[in-house]
């Protein structure tokens, strides 16, 4: 029996969403559509590029999560994410859940063992829009091991607004304030080559450009120590000291900053398109 008090709720709700289309108001309002449809926790925005690092675009995170939730993620283990693998593998769906798509051996990957597990997430569905740029865009949303996994019913009624949400979402990011602002087209693989080699090059040492390439290239802390034959410890000591020369606090910051650089590098014309930048 379809329950009509629930449907009038969520077509109000998401005609408010629709009315802030092209705001910063869009994000918040889809936010509270969904909770006022089931309970769910952190739901956060990214958009995944295949040449570029993931960018979250907007989340409703607390702080004290914020840390295991986008920078943790961002230091690597996003290239394990089932969720990003599907986005860059031409996704055919507008709604995927976590334990549906691993096939009940999610929680023997690596994946869950060194970043998931500790996470404090119990469930997790994704709403995904493809762009017409070949960007992917989704809106994740969680429960907490609190709340406990999704009910059978309540993923229906996810399922069941999907194709909207992904298409509201696609309408959103062609607004021309939005496309400028996060959807960068980068051009050539040599020149994201480029940027990812020259990046910060004229503000830190030899060994700590190294570094950096592989952070921007997504490759964790443990890889890189192994691939420069380096102790963990100095690895971490040339992160800090890379932030602090960048005037960056986190990985997310490092991968915002590179994005916005990612114009001026034909300017730089070979050098570093940051010193570009902040000029």
């Amino acid at each position: 029996m379809i329950d009509l008090k629930l449907l009038n709720r969520w077509n109000t709700d998401l005609g408010k969403s629709i009315s802030a289309v092209g705001t910063d108001a869009f994000f918040p309002s889809l936010y509270e559509a969904l909770r006022r449809l089931v309970k769910l926790s952190w739901p956060q925005i990214w958009l995944y590029h295949r040449d570029l690092p993931p960018c979250v675009l907007h989340h409703d995170i607390p702080p004290k999560y914020q840390a295991i939730q986008i920078d943790r993620y961002l230091d690597g283990p996003y290239r394990e994410d089932p969720f990003y693998q599907i986005s860059m593998s031409g996704p055919r769906n507008t709604i995927y859940r976590l334990n549906r798509i691993t096939g009940g051996m999610f929680e023997e990957s690596g994946y869950f063992t060194n970043y998931y597990s500790k996470t404090g997430t119990a469930d997790e569905v994704i709403f995904l829009s493809r762009l017409d740029d070949g960007n992917v865009v989704h809106l994740s949303v969680m429960r907490t091991k609190q709340q406990g996994e999704f009910t059978q019913e309540e993923y229906d009624l996810l399922y069941a607004v999907a194709d909207p949400i992904s298409a509201i979402i696609k309408v959103h990011c062609q607004h021309d304030d939005f496309a400028i602002n996060n959807l960068l087209q980068p051009g050539l693989d040599a020149q994201i080559d480029l940027a990812f080699r020259t990046f910060g090059q004229d503000f830190v040492s030899k060994r700590e450009r190294e570094v950096l390439e592989l952070m921007l290239r997504g490759y964790g802390a443990d890889t890189t120590a192994e691939r420069f034959d380096i102790s963990l410890e100095t690895v971490r000591r040339h992160r800090k000291a890379i932030y602090k020369k960048l005037d960056v606090n986190s990985q997310s910051d490092l991968f915002a900053l590179f994005i916005n650089v990612m114009p001026f590098i034909g300017e730089a014309r070979g050098g570093d398109p940051l010193s570009v930048y902040m000029s």
